[in-house]
C-alpha cells in the first residue's frame, strides 16, 4: 500500500510564513496560526512542505488504508488560502453560510483574505472541527 506523502515534518513554520511574499497574506496566515493553535491547544507543525497543521488524528478507511493527518490546518496557495479539516464540524454547513466570501472544495475551504470573512464564525468552525474525536463520517 502506498505511503502517505503528507506527514508531520521538522520544517520551520516560521520560515514557511516568512517566505510568503504578500504582506497581507503573511499577516492572515499569522492570525490563522493564532486561531488554530488556540482552538486545538496544539502548536503549529509543518505537514509536508506547505501545510501548517495543528493536532493529529489517526484514520483508517474500510479499504484498510490508514495514516495520520492534522486535525485542522491551512496552506497559502497561489490564489487562496486553503483551510483543511473544518468540514469535520457538525455544524459546518450552517457556519459556512455565515462565514462570508469563501469557496468549498471536496475536502477544504478556500478564502482569499481574512478581511472578507467573519473571524468569529471561523473561530467557531475551527473549535468545533478540532473537537471532533471520531472523524469516520468526515
Amino acid at each position: 500500500m502506498a505511503e502517505n506523502k503528507t506527514k508531520a515534518t521538522d520544517n520551520s513554520v516560521d520560515d514557511y510564513i516568512a517566505a510568503i511574499a504578500d504582506e497581507t497574506r503573511r499577516q492572515d496566515c499569522e492570525i490563522l496560526i493564532q486561531l488554530m493553535s488556540k482552538a486545538t491547544k496544539q502548536p503549529a507543525v509543518m505537514w509536508g512542505d506547505s501545510i501548517v497543521g495543528f493536532g493529529n488524528y489517526h484514520y483508517r478507511y474500510e479499504s484498510g488504508r490508514e495514516g495520520d493527518i492534522c486535525l485542522v490546518g491551512f496552506s497559502s496557495r497561489k490564489g487562496d488560502i486553503s483551510l483543511y479539516g473544518l468540514f469535520a464540524a457538525a455544524r459546518h454547513a450552517e457556519l459556512l453560510e455565515n462565514l462570508g466570501k469563501s469557496k468549498s472544495g471536496k475536502g477544504c475551504l478556500y478564502i482569499r483574505r481574512l478581511s472578507e470573512i467573519d473571524l468569529q464564525v471561523l473561530e467557531t468552525l475551527i473549535k468545533e472541527a478540532a473537537s471532533v474525536k471520531d472523524r469516520a463520517q468526515c
